[in-house]
């Protein structure tokens, strides 16, 4: 029976485990995210297919299961992997992906490198994936594609399967036109995301991006714009926008645009962070600490981050204002990259640096400035520091969106706490109460500490009661309800452009 649901992403949906020689497939451990969320349209379609990437040996390749079930699931939902090499995979994801896409998508031009990337390989991996999905996929099944790694995947779809329904994700910042424009495939990608009935993005500010890109290298007609919706701030802050275009026309293809964030799952975050458990950490915490304010700051290593700039600005506060020593702490995840990950080699060794010469500089036997993690925290653990923190400080150059700081303020239920958000995130412009700070300004960082440091009882739950409300609004379900109601209400005027 073919799938009316073909999810493609490149995460596997579930966590192999070997037992006794023998390998499980299980539910992930950490239930947050968007995952669980994909997974429950993906369990309660009549029949469907999961598409994902999983790296083999050419000894697995022997005996390689294409297709498995979860433990406990059902034989309607498969999921369908597809073998790559290890040299396949470092092609692909680890330079093409990160040296030459992700660098552009965050408006990073200086690290891109077009030399070392394989756009042929790429090609085919996307071919794979379309391969794949149109096996599996009933002629009037949607297919939903996730991110920039299967960029070309929608025009392979499209050339197959005139009729079926493709929505696309773009789970990363969409850049500036002039910025995207440096790609020498950028004609490619235009092609095939306009094959798609629904593209969706974070903000509006990324679809008027995307059509900005689409407009500069086909002659793409606008079909609708409207003003946007009210969750989104619509002037003064960095990522603002007024209006956006919702529907574009290429030769037969109508293009439905749309801005929808992704959101976490607040109540099941406050359950966790208000668990006897965690409260029993929070409380260990908060004994080791005293009185201190606590500071926290989670993410992974990557340049567009920001963590060498927030770093900096803490080690500044620790000067300034003298009186701060052993009166503030800062905890700070900063998740080491995958082997092979030769971009973020620099950023990791700037982020110990710094650390290092902030501890060596105003250590005490009784109290660290920094304590740094580098490796992934256990769920249960970083709850407790959501929730034992007095300040969320989170300052990315550039980001797509931001769940951190989304999981902090679902931690604190919205009744106390700060937050120091970069307006150069996603997020931002849903949460005009955060402390909104200019990471590119050492005198706007430093001025957006200060305020944090010395916000009110009464300000933190004002703001962080209207914040909550936010992220309510948009939380993970109603992401993927929106992207799902969409995308099947979505026109099927299908003929495909030729791909440059």
């Amino acid at each position: 029976m073919k799938s009316s649901l073909v999810i493609l992403y490149h995460r596997e949906p579930y966590d192999e485990v070997r037992e006794n020689g023998k390998i499980y497939y299980r539910d992930k451990k950490s239930p947050n995210g968007i995952v669980p969320t994909l997974k429950n349209f993906f369990a309660n379609a009549d029949q469907s297919t999961w598409v994902a990437w999983k790296q083999v040996t050419s000894k697995q390749q022997a005996n390689f299961e294409e297709r498995v079930t979860m433990e406990g699931g059902s034989d309607s939902c498969v999921v369908r992997r597809i073998p790559l090499s290890a040299d396949q995979v470092k092609n692909f994801y680890h330079i093409t992906s990160k040296e030459a896409f992700w660098p552009i998508l965050h408006s990073f031009p200086e690290h891109f490198t077009y030399d070392s990337s394989d756009w042929e390989n790429f090609q085919n991996i996307n071919r794979l994936f379309a391969e794949a999905a149109c096996e599996d996929a009933a002629e009037d099944a949607l297919i939903w594609i996730h991110d920039y790694n299967l960029w070309l995947t929608p025009y392979y779809i499209r050339q197959k399967m005139p009729n079926v329904k493709i929505a696309f994700f773009h789970h990363t910042p969409f850049p500036a036109a002039d910025v995207f424009n440096i790609l020498h495939w950028r004609e490619a990608i235009v092609d095939s995301l306009l094959c798609c009935d629904l593209c969706g993005f974070h903000i509006p500010r990324y679809v008027q991006n995307f059509v900005s890109a689409a407009r500069s290298c086909r002659e793409v007609e606008v079909v609708e714009r409207v003003p946007v919706p009210e969750a989104f701030t619509k002037v003064g802050t960095a990522l603002a926008e007024p209006e956006m275009v919702t529907k574009l026309r290429y030769k037969d293809q109508l293009v439905q645009i749309d801005a929808f964030p992704v959101g976490t799952s607040p109540d099941y975050i406050f359950k966790v962070a208000t668990s006897d458990s965690v409260m029993e950490r929070v409380q260990q915490l908060r004994t080791d600490i005293g009185d201190n304010k606590l500071i926290m700051s989670a993410g992974r290593v990557d340049y567009v981050k920001g963590a060498k700039e927030m770093l900096q600005c803490y080690e500044r506060l620790l000067v300034r204002r003298p009186e701060m020593i052993g009166k503030v702490n800062l905890i700070m995840t900063a998740v080491k990259a995958a082997k092979g990950m030769r971009v973020y080699r620099i950023a990791q060794q700037q982020i110990e640096q710094l650390v290092g010469q902030i501890n060596g500089r105003f250590a005490k036997l009784n109290w660290t400035p920094v304590i740094l993690f580098t490796e992934p925290v256990p769920y249960e653990d970083l709850m407790s520091f959501y929730k034992a923190a007095d300040i969320a400080w989170i300052c990315p150059l550039r980001d797509g969106l931001n769940l951190v700081v989304k999981e902090y303020i679902a931690a604190h239920g919205g009744k106390d706490g700060a937050v120091v958000l970069s307006e150069f995130t996603g997020s931002a412009v849903e949460l005009p109460d955060a402390i909104l700070t200019n990471p590119y300004s050492s005198t706007k960082m430093d001025e957006c500490i200060d305020l944090a440091l010395a916000m009110s009882p009464e300000e933190q739950a004002d703001r962080m009661s209207r914040m909550n409300k936010a992220i309510r609004r948009y939380d993970v379900q109603q992401w993927a309800n929106h992207m799902f109601r969409e995308a099947k209400a979505a026109g099927l005027e299908t003929k495909a452009p030729a791909l440059v």
